[in-house]
């Protein structure tokens, strides 16, 4: 237990330590952001998490539910559809603001633009600390498959070029809507925080959920997915530079692909 939980922190931490140098970009960028390279990052940041759903968190479920002797596909679609329903629940209940959104989503209340923005990329960390976390909870088991340790490197990797941009793109509208930029650096860095903590409470209670793990990595995959689909690839095409958002999703997924093929 105690090896997996410090594997988890290692590997989400970095991604943690990723979206806090993309987040220390708003001391060094003093103009608006590039829209195109806004969309881009959006865009590449779909790509990775679908890639991660499908070679990170898919297969491995209906792999591990073929070798306990399960159906292979009624874990992965059913774990798929209540990490989709989980996502939904929070995005409908949960107060957020999207980037290039003028309205907030979620249920009424009076928390201010930044809170608002904050609370956005926070839920779009949540499965990402997740994924990360189960992935080194079970490459840690004893007699686990050794392909298991390069797929949670490549995963927290790929999670983590993703969150260098992710990070920027809290600070700098903070900084641009007036926030002071130590302020607008603290909401960045700290928006990535959901991932060590939501990565070192799935190793703490894997030992629960290690015969449902496969229902676990599609549940993953399905918030994923979620935000993917939701918020995402939409935000990448808002602009006039739509193109860019469809380079960086395809950028994405085949740089995950070839970090999880060539590390698994």
């Amino acid at each position: 237990m105690l090896d997996a939980l410090l594997w988890a922190a290692a590997g989400t931490g970095f991604t943690f330590a990723c979206t806090t140098l993309g987040a220390a970009s708003v001391f060094l960028l003093r103009g608006k952001k590039d829209g195109i390279a806004q969309t881009l990052f959006l865009g590449f940041a779909a790509g990775v998490m679908i890639a991660a759903s499908v070679w990170s968190l898919l297969i491995p479920a209906i792999e591990r539910a073929e070798e306990a002797g399960q159906i292979g596909w009624i874990p992965a679609a059913g774990g798929f559809v209540i990490g989709v329903a989980f996502l939904m629940a929070l995005h409908a209940l949960l107060p957020h603001l999207n980037f290039g959104k003028e309205n907030p989503e979620g249920l009424p209340s009076s928390w201010n633009r930044p809170t608002l923005l904050f609370t956005a990329v926070t839920l779009h960390n949540i499965p990402e600390g997740m994924s990360v976390g189960l992935l080194f909870a079970m490459a840690a088991q004893p007699g686990a498959d050794p392909a298991l340790s390069g797929m949670a490197i490549a995963l927290a990797l790929g999670i983590g070029i993703q969150n260098i941009p992710e990070g920027a793109a809290v600070s700098l509208p903070l900084a641009q809507e007036g926030i002071s930029r130590p302020k607008a650096f603290a909401f960045g860095a700290l928006s990535g925080l959901a991932e060590p903590i939501f990565g070192c409470l799935v190793v703490l209670f894997a030992g629960i959920i290690a015969p449902y793990m496969p229902w676990m990595l599609a549940f993953s995959a399905g918030a994923m997915m979620f935000v993917v689909v939701e918020e995402l690839i939409p935000e990448a095409h808002l602009s006039n530079s739509s193109n860019w958002g469809t380079i960086g999703v395809m950028a994405g997924f085949l740089i995950m692909m070839i970090l999880d093929v060539a590390l698994g």
